[in-house]
């Protein structure tokens, strides 16, 4: 049986941005929210403790890594996903069909599904939206995603509508394959690229379905930033009040405050923690590329108004060094930096919304992070 799962809290009275509740089978989540990338069942250096302490409400793995390695049924054997990797709190987990896509010539599109090669050994695998939902239900992820046809950028209209309405016939198979609609929350992934008559097209069929929440797909691969605000500007208006809107892979804090302001609320991304194995953090002040020589004595903290553990216990000097050494302990720190930068973002932007401040705080975390007055 599905639930209404999400309850809109506050309302921003300059923009669309907005707080709410979303409540799952391991807690609730309040919304805006970013959520950490556990690709392979772990946040890359992260433990499941340390993600505690900076307030991570929701992680998200990735469907068709975890299929492919260790194996869904070994994870189900284990538990589930969160008896797997300790995690006591929410969990999302993708439908692999973004990195199914991504194999290119490795992998065949049919209406049945997608046959592909794997990434780590060349062995042969077919995926369909009815094996996407049984490896899902499997891991146990309190929310899921339909399979969807993720589209590059660019492309042109008449393969897009080809590719919105198979994409709607298989979150129509992923509907009727769900079994655990009481403890599982199955999303639908609305896709159209950057036409707005063929997002209107793929929100319409999907919302008929009446998924409890909605993925917004196909942005963030290329495109213009602009035309990403462009599409949200046109679709959100058509997406419910009363079910969670979720844009996927996006975490700079750009787009961040961008996708806020038109009232996204749910987001994900690598970004963060790649940047910081290659030595990048997100600070008050901008990025700080903490490999550069200016930094080679610079005994003051990351970030001075930043208050986790990195910052509050190393300098720049020191963390210049681990990188230059090629020690783990650099990748750890900076990871934890930044994730806690971008989930302190989404807190001061959830209370900005609630106190009714959001464009104020936007503005001028957008002028000191850009060097720029922020445009929407």
């Amino acid at each position: 049986m599905k639930k209404n799962i999400f309850q809109q809290t506050a309302v921003s009275s300059e923009s669309k941005g907005r707080t709410g509740l979303l409540t799952t089978t391991h807690g609730q989540i309040e919304t805006p929210i970013f959520m950490p990338v556990g690709t392979q069942a772990t946040v890359k250096t992260m433990t499941p403790e340390e993600l505690k302490t900076i307030h991570t409400q929701i992680l998200l793995s990735n469907t068709y890594h975890l299929y492919m390695r260790p194996g869904h049924d070994l994870v189900a054997r284990a538990g589930g996903l969160h008896s797997f990797m300790n995690w006591p709190g929410p969990i999302l987990t993708d439908s692999g069909g973004f990195q199914v896509f991504s194999l290119g010539p490795l992998r065949k599109i049919t209406e049945e599904g997608v046959a592909f090669q794997s990434h780590i050994d060349g062995s042969r695998h077919f995926i369909s939206p009815e094996k996407s939902v049984e490896i899902q239900n499997s891991l146990g992820a309190d929310i899921i995603m339909a399979f969807d046809e993720c589209i590059p950028y660019p492309a042109d209209h008449e393969y897009v509508l080809h590719s919105v309405d198979r994409t709607t016939r298989w979150a129509k198979r992923c509907f009727d394959a769900h079994n655990r609609w009481d403890d599982q929350h199955l999303f639908g992934i609305i896709q159209g690229g950057i036409f707005h008559d063929l997002r209107q097209r793929s929100a319409e069929a999907l919302l008929a379905m009446d998924f409890p929440g909605y993925g917004i797909g196909g942005l963030s691969v290329g495109e213009p930033k602009e035309s990403m605000y462009d599409v949200l500007d046109h679709l959100i208006p058509q997406m419910p009040q009363d079910k969670p809107r979720y844009l996927m892979g996006v975490g700079s804090p750009d787009c961040l405050i961008h996708g806020v302001l038109r009232g996204v609320d749910m987001f994900d991304c690598v970004l963060p923690t790649r940047i910081a194995r290659n030595g990048t953090a997100m600070t008050s002040m901008g990025q700080v590329v903490i490999k550069n020589a200016v930094h080679t004595e610079a005994f003051e903290p990351l970030d001075p108004n930043c208050d986790c553990y990195t910052c509050q216990n190393y300098s720049r000097a020191y963390l210049r060094h681990l990188f230059k050494a090629n020690e783990i302990l650099g990748l750890r720190l900076l990871t934890w930096h930044n994730l806690h930068f971008l989930l302190h973002l989404m807190k001061t932007l959830r209370q900005a919304i609630t106190e009714d401040h959001l464009v104020e705080t936007c503005r001028a975390f957008y002028l000191q992070y850009y060097g720029k007055p922020l445009e929407w």
